[in-house]
């Protein structure tokens, strides 16, 4: 939500300097974002996708490594695995949470596990402790993949500050946009500065000129972010705190609602869940209460009632762009044979419960929505009640 008269000065004034790549704008917006979540520092990207790729790496995640995530995320999170040579492990999800199911992790690390790469989808936090403990037990490094879940908390304590990084997008569809961006959080002061080399050509900073030396003596890539965008980003963040309350109080209100139409199961939260910021508003659609209405029937039909949907994620776990990566050049030099087994990996990697969530149950509202009014919410609880009390002549319509 874009206000002209406040928001465009500061961005103007960036452009009329002619100082447009990374300097004191991107600086002060690292420094306040780093206090808003409650991190010692903060390093900016171009976007949240290689936040995690420069995380991982400058936590020595590489060829060889296996990193366990959850299925149920955005294709960036083992996109950026896949990046730094190590192979995605993937966790079945809670149906009820959408997040990954902690119980399941432990018996998924093996000797060549080197991370964890939790994600609060939908800006719901997953259970961060219960994965923070698996992880110390392991001697396993965790990079949180916050990238939907700005000011979200777990016990009062914001997400993307449990683990040894924590990552956030700004990318145009979330809830501070920039058009694109990202950044990484932390308190591990000579990570950040890990972080900042490699983000800046490998030009050592700060702890690491002691000790590599000052110049060009680190491995990195360019990975800046404009000054334009951070002013974008500064302009934006002063309504993040009221825009966050309000998409929780619609939210709240949306699914008190929407569980008293039969066949409507929305999200649940972790008991120690204190904040959820809502990237979206996800809940699950079981067709028997609909006589059998297909998912795709009941969203063409509540679209039709002028309400935005969607039926989310596909299921990462069995997709063809990880058996491409599996069977690149590079690839083929870091793991066997035996390890890059396609149908092998697929056994292993078999979520039923996320197939079950992403093929027949999941349904979304954007953010955007959940920045409307009270009237909107009740609007949505009616359209989908009248889906339903209509729903044989919808199924008939659609035929099926």
């Amino acid at each position: 939500m874009w206000k002209a008269e406040a928001d465009e000065p500061p961005v103007l004034d960036v452009l009329r300097s002619g100082v447009w790549s990374r300097a004191k704008v991107v600086t002060e917006f690292e420094e306040t974002w780093a206090k808003t979540i409650g991190a010692k520092r903060c390093v900016t990207t171009v976007n949240g996708t290689n936040a995690m790729i420069c995380a991982l790496t400058n936590l020595d995640v590489g060829g060889g490594d296996e990193v366990i995530m959850p299925p149920y995320t955005f294709i960036a999170t083992p996109q950026a695995i896949l990046q730094t040579g190590a192979m995605p492990v993937f966790v079945d999800t809670d149906r009820e949470t959408f997040q990954m199911d902690v119980s399941k992790i432990e018996e998924k690390i093996t000797p060549r596990t080197r991370a964890i790469l939790p994600v609060h989808i939908a800006g719901i936090p997953c259970d961060i402790e219960g994965i923070m403990k698996i992880a110390r037990k392991h001697n396993l490094v965790v990079v949180e993949d916050a990238c939907q879940a700005w000011l979200s908390e777990f016990n009062h304590k914001k997400v993307g500050t449990f683990g040894d990084a924590g990552c956030f997008s700004f990318q145009n569809s979330k809830n501070i946009p920039m058009g694109e961006g990202g950044a990484i959080v932390s308190d591990d002061e000579e990570l950040i500065d890990r972080c900042y080399s490699y983000h800046n050509f490998g030009i050592a900073q700060g702890s690491m000129v002691a000790k590599h030396g000052s110049g060009l003596s680190m491995f990195g890539t360019k990975l800046r972010l404009t000054e334009y965008q951070a002013a974008i980003g500064l302009a934006q963040l002063k309504r993040l705190e009221a825009q966050t309350d309000l998409r929780s109080e619609n939210a709240a209100y949306l699914k008190a609602g929407l569980e008293t139409i039969p066949g409507i199961i929305p999200y649940k939260v972790h008991q120690k869940v204190t904040r959820v910021s809502f990237h979206l508003f996800p809940f699950r659609y079981q067709k028997e209460a609909f006589k059998g209405l297909s998912r795709a029937a009941f969203l063409s039909a509540l679209a039709a009632e002028g309400v935005p949907c969607s039926n989310g994620y596909v299921t990462l776990n069995n997709q063809p762009f990880l058996a491409n990566a599996f069977q690149s050049k590079n690839f083929r030099k870091m793991y066997s044979p035996q390890q890059l087994d396609f149908k092998a990996y697929l056994e292993r990697n078999h979520c039923p419960q996320n197939d079950i969530l992403c093929n027949e149950e999941a349904v979304w509202f954007t953010q955007n929505i959940l920045l409307g009014s009270r009237a909107d919410m009740d609007y949505i609880v009616s359209a989908v009640a009248k889906i339903q009390k209509n729903a044989e002549t919808i199924k008939k319509a659609f035929g099926k």
